[in-house]
């Protein structure tokens, strides 16, 4: 089966009912593991330090009331009801939001960008929605096109946004797994749970991360289960001890309360809120996560499920400590002391598997992201492994995973306390809420046309609550929250590095291409001799001859019979369908046997192997040929203009057209299907290459010709030719520039991986040159 089909016909969701219920019961295994895990450590984290429980209960009452409106306001209206909307054709995130903006207000900054970009299918605009050309929009969109700086400013401060999720992806697996196993502190001595707890929570991450490998697909049936019993579990315990304790716990819920809490313990109280927000954890995963479903089913499992779940546990266990004043320890205000003793144990069994849920959410979220970062230009290549040909999403990047895993292990044992972990983990997930309002009032403006008092008040509303918050975690830099801001910054100048010297040797690339009238001169020989076979050369460049191809007709003394500048690059939507996956054209005349082929990919495609994306990409040039009539018949007076192309789609997206066949020489011929004989050989046998081709239109002769040397090119064998650069900084640059270009980028680029289609190449078919770049 194709993945590549499967996923686009997978991205169209029913809008059945029944589809939608599925779908909503399958998001809370994989969008609300992290946030339905809170309430483990949220008071905890809460009444940790800064103010303390007393019999008067207005510290209680006031973090209630501040939990309560806390995940009415963010979670329920911001993104439920407002930034859910904000879909980039069904995906979300991060980057989805800086692509819409991308291609809204033309403020990319990827280098390769074509008009026929905008023409894909899932390139829309403006849609449906009438624009005001007296819209405030108008004028903010010519700003940022005109202003690089301001371009550059929107790029960081998605990649801070980008950060700090991969920074919780860090954090989040080691809060939530030393959270659950915390509850043995009940059943034991403190002695004894000191040396007892830590060792269990590494044993669990070692264990969660070895298994990554191995993909969600296999255990993922089990994660809705474990979430929906979960929140079934906490939400019964929380009627439970409302009833039995406090049944007028509910009048906490009034924001009279806040007042009183924030008046009475002042400095303290507002210092407590960076505990406070750790209850709204995960809920950038609503729209992150957006793409495995859709906008219904996702409101439809956080509103009838999740929240109220989530608000009883909540007031269940404040219900519980409005009666219980007297704390032995710390530990006597978290979770599980609210937990009937009888049932203890089976609970604390569930909340391991929950935190385990709820770290692997993550875990998937932040390979996602970073496969994202390095489609657009933003990261370094990595190995991705795709570990389900089914479901779209489901990846496993070794090297990520083993710097998460020792990154967790060193927090665990660290920080060894929930305090400094939630610290560090609340100012992770604010500042991601902090981008997305940011990012969110510009698409209001900019792409849904609407004013610009909407976007301000947005953004004043939202901003000033999380502003609140980030004040709170910030104030608690040396207790924790330090932790966030250096990894982020630590990935902030590996991403930064990586797409300013990748925009640097894309341009010194443009200003160093080869003319077409060089070519020209050359002849149809290149002046060499062409020997049979396929050259295939890697460039970045959608347009021109790379100055690479120079080097190679000038030092070798013979070249392949056919040519293809090869060029893969992303576009700025989230999937490209397989029917406009290339655009091939010629470069020079036909007789030059030299084609242009670009692979379009979006920020969440899935790259076929390199089997198939072989068979595709010659696929895609014998269709070229056969469909192409224009300049037959006719003399060429310029070829200055090579960026004419066709749109032509994979060979699984086509039901007519041509396909390629290869099979050993004992079949006989076939009708329709241009073949080569291959000689035998006694102890090789080759198989033949064979075009199927479609009854009509009929292919004329010259087309034909082309046809039958592409097919002896193909059974000659597919030679990868890549360029392999030493970037350097040129003369008189900054000291800055220097370190970035000669050491951090150098660095970065030497421990990168190739193109992913070269991989599999065989060494003896790979040629290499060596370029030195000074940018």
């Amino acid at each position: 089966m194709d993945l590549e089909s499967v996923i686009y016909k997978n991205s169209v969701k029913d809008g059945s009912w029944k589809t939608v219920l599925t779908l909503a019961y399958q998001s809370l295994g994989v969008v609300y593991g992290d946030l339905s895990t809170s309430p483990l450590y949220v008071y905890k984290s809460t009444f940790a330090e800064d103010i303390q429980h007393s019999e008067t209960n207005e510290e209680i009452y006031g973090v209630l009331s501040f939990v309560f409106w806390t995940l009415t306001l963010v979670p329920l209206l911001k993104y439920v009801f407002i930034v859910l909307r904000a879909d980039d054709n069904g995906e979300g995130g991060t980057f989805a939001l800086y692509s819409l903006l991308c291609r809204h207000a033309q403020v990319g900054l990827l280098p390769n960008v074509q008009l026929a970009d905008e023409e894909l299918t899932e390139y829309t605009k403006d849609g449906t929605v009438p624009i005001d050309k007296n819209n405030v929009g108008l004028g903010l969109k010519s700003v940022f096109e005109k202003h690089k700086v301001l371009q550059r400013v929107l790029l960081v401060l998605a990649l801070i946004g980008t950060c700090m999720v991969i920074g919780d992806g860090v954090l989040t697996p080691a809060i939530s797994v030393f959270s659950a196993v915390s509850g043995l502190e009940l059943s034991m001595s403190k002695e004894q749970h000191r040396y007892v707890e830590v060792p269990v929570a590494c044993v669990i991450l070692i264990f969660l991360f070895a298994l990554q490998h191995y993909g969600t697909h296999r255990l993922g049936f089990l994660f809705a289960p474990v979430v929906l019993t979960w929140l079934l579990c906490i939400s019964c315990i929380g009627m439970y001890n409302i009833l039995h304790w406090n049944p007028h716990v509910y009048e906490a819920l009034s924001p009279y309360y806040m007042f009183k809490f924030l008046k009475k313990t002042q400095r303290g109280g507002w210092m407590s809120l960076g505990g406070i927000l750790l209850c709204i954890t995960g809920s950038e995963a609503m729209f992150a996560d957006l793409g495995h479903f859709s906008q219904l089913s996702i409101k439809i499992a956080f509103t009838f499920l999740v929240y109220p779940s989530l608000i009883l546990a909540y007031m269940g266990q404040a219900a519980y400590l409005s009666k219980h004043h007297i704390i032995e320890s710390d530990y006597r205000i978290g979770f599980y002391v609210s937990v009937p003793e009888k049932i203890r144990w089976p609970v604390l069994a569930i909340a391991i598997l929950q935190a385990v849920v709820g770290s692997q959410a993550i875990i998937t979220g932040t390979f996602s992201i970073i496969k994202q970062c390095s489609a657009m230009g933003c990261f370094p290549k990595v190995k991705i492994i795709h570990t389900s040909s089914k479901v779209h999403g489901q990846i496993y990047i070794p090297e990520i995973n083993w710097c998460l895993m020792l990154l967790c292990l060193a927090i665990t044992v660290g920080f060894r306390d929930t305090k400094r972990m939630g610290n560090a983990s609340g100012l992770a997930v604010i500042t991601v809420m902090l981008v997305t309002t940011c990012l969110m009032s510009l698409v209001i403006v900019l792409c849904w046309h609407k004013s610009i008092f909407l976007a301000i008040a947005f953004i004043f509303f939202f901003g000033s609550i999380e502003a609140l918050y980030f004040s709170a975690s910030l104030i608690k830099f040396l207790e924790g929250a330090w932790v966030p801001i250096a990894l982020s910054l630590i990935f902030l100048i590996v991403m930064y590095v990586w797409h300013y010297g990748t925009l640097k040797k894309y341009e010194f690339d443009v200003q160093n291409k080869v003319s077409i009238n060089w070519l020209l001169g050359l002849g149809p020989t290149l002046g060499i001799v062409r020997v049979r076979g396929i050259g295939l050369i890697h460039t970045e460049l959608v347009s021109g001859i790379p100055a690479i191809f120079s080097h190679f007709v000038t030092n070798l003394p013979a070249f392949h019979q056919v040519v293809i500048f090869l060029c893969v690059k992303s576009v700025p939507v989230p999937h490209v369908r397989p029917e406009e996956r290339f655009l091939v054209g010629r470069v020079g005349p036909k007789e030059y046997r030299l084609y242009r082929c670009i692979a379009r990919y979006g920020y969440r495609d899935f790259h076929k192997d390199d089997i198939e994306f072989e068979k595709d990409l010659i696929c895609s040039i014998a269709e070229f040929i056969r469909s192409d009539t224009s300049e037959s018949n006719q003399g060429f007076e310029s070829f200055e203009d090579d960026t004419k192309m066709a749109v032509v789609g994979t060979s699984a997206s086509k039901s007519e057209g041509i396909r390629m066949c290869e099979d050993d020489n004992k079949n006989s011929e076939m009708e329709n299907c241009l073949e080569m004989r291959v000689v035998k050989s006694p102890e090789i046998v080759r198989k033949r290459v064979r075009f199927v081709v479609p009854d009509s239109p009929e292919i004329d002769l010259g087309a034909r010709e082309e046809l039958q040397e592409l097919m002896q090119a193909r059974e000659g064998g597919m030679a990868f030719i890549m360029g392999h650069s030493y970037v350097k900084a040129k003369r008189g640059s900054s000291w800055i520039k220097k370190v970035v270009i000669n050491y951090g980028y150098d660095f970065l680029r030497r421990n990168s991986r190739g193109p992913t289609y070269a991989l599999s190449i065989p060494h003896a078919s790979i040629l290499e040159v060596g370029m030195v770049y000074h940018v």
